[in-house]
Parts: structure tokens; sequence; C-alpha cells
């Protein structure tokens, strides 16, 4: 199976670049849709995540798997956009803020951005990935508030990253996947429009 997804994978990425509707960037408005193209970002962001965690490389000496995730505290992403209606939270939910679930999972991959472009990457493992799909899914989507003091360069070190450092990044990795799922079914509720109803 992992073969056959190889293969789709750049053969999907290509319709999905040549088809007009969709290749356009919309930047997300505060009251207005999500669209197609931002739903596809944060797939592809929680892709690349879920396929760094499996690098050998970067995680030498570190088994990930075992380790602890390390979340942003300094949001609520999960429960600000909680659906209408849900019970996840033990608390019925009877209205959905968009406006403040947008500015949660904007502060979300900002964290994020400002963390991951600060780790050592010699290997090039964090930047055409993972730092590459964030940083589009923040300039297509929410750049009504993409932060000016976001690095340019996407990786801030080419020296070997100490056993704390990969330790580190391997927490922040697994909190960011996690906080990626929420992020993607999220966008997934607001395109479909249910929150409006």
């Amino acid at each position: 199976m992992p073969l056959i997804k190889l293969y789709f994978t750049p053969a999907l990425l290509l319709l999905v670049l040549s088809c007009p509707q969709i290749s356009q960037s919309v930047p997300v408005m505060s009251k207005g849709p999500v669209t197609d193209s931002c739903v596809f970002y944060a797939q592809t962001l929680l892709q690349n995540i879920t396929d760094t965690l499996m690098q050998n490389d970067l995680f030498s000496g570190i088994d990930c798997t075992e380790q602890s995730m390390e979340l942003n505290t300094e949001t609520n992403t999960p429960s600000v956009c909680a659906p209408k209606e849900s019970t996840c939270s033990g608390i019925v939910k009877s209205e959905f803020d968009q406006e403040s679930c947008l500015t949660n999972i904007r502060e979300d991959l900002r964290h994020h951005y400002k963390l991951l472009a600060a780790q050592p990457d010699p290997n090039s493992l964090l930047a055409p990935t993972v730092l590459f799909s964030l940083r589009e899914l923040m300039e297509n989507c929410f750049t009504w508030s993409l932060p000016t003091d976001l690095p340019t360069k996407e990786a801030a070190a080419d020296r070997p990253s100490t056993y704390d450092e990969r330790l580190s990044l391997c927490k922040v990795l697994k909190g960011f996947q996690v906080r990626s799922i929420t992020i993607n079914r999220v966008m997934a509720y607001m395109n479909s429009g249910e929150h409006t109803k």
C-alpha cells in the first residue's frame, strides 16, 4: 500500500494544482467560508507531520513513539473549535464562534512555526516538508493575520542537533500532530457549512 501512496500523491497534487478553482489561494476571512484549498493545505500539513515523525534520521537515539507529547497550552483550539451541539467535553455547546476558532488556529500555527523554524535541520528534513506546508497554510489561508516576524529562511541552523533538541522536537511534533488533527477536522467542518445551520 505505501508504494501506491507514493505514486498516487504526486498525481493527486498535480491534478489539484492544475484545477483553477482549487489551486487559487483565497485567504480565510473571519466571517467567510473556509475554501477547499485551505482544507487541502491543512491535510498536507498533517501528512507531512506524520511522515516526519517516522524519520529515524531526525530522532536518532530516541524512540519517538514512546515519548509523551508537548501541546501548546497558550491556545484553546480544541474547546473553542468544537462543533455546535457537540458533547465531546461533556458540555453541550450551542453556538460556534468561527472568528474565535480561526484566531486560535492562527495562534497555534504561529507558535509551532516559530518553534520548528528555530530547530537545527542539517539534513533538511523539516524545511521542505513540515515548515513548507505550515507556511503555505498560513500564507494562503490566514493572510489576514500572517505575522511579519516569521523567519524567511525555514530552518535556523545547519548544525547537528543535540539529544535534548531531538527529544524536544519529537515531543513538539507529536503535540502538533494531535493539534493538526483538530485543525483538519474543524477546517472540514467549516468548509462543509454545517456550522452556519
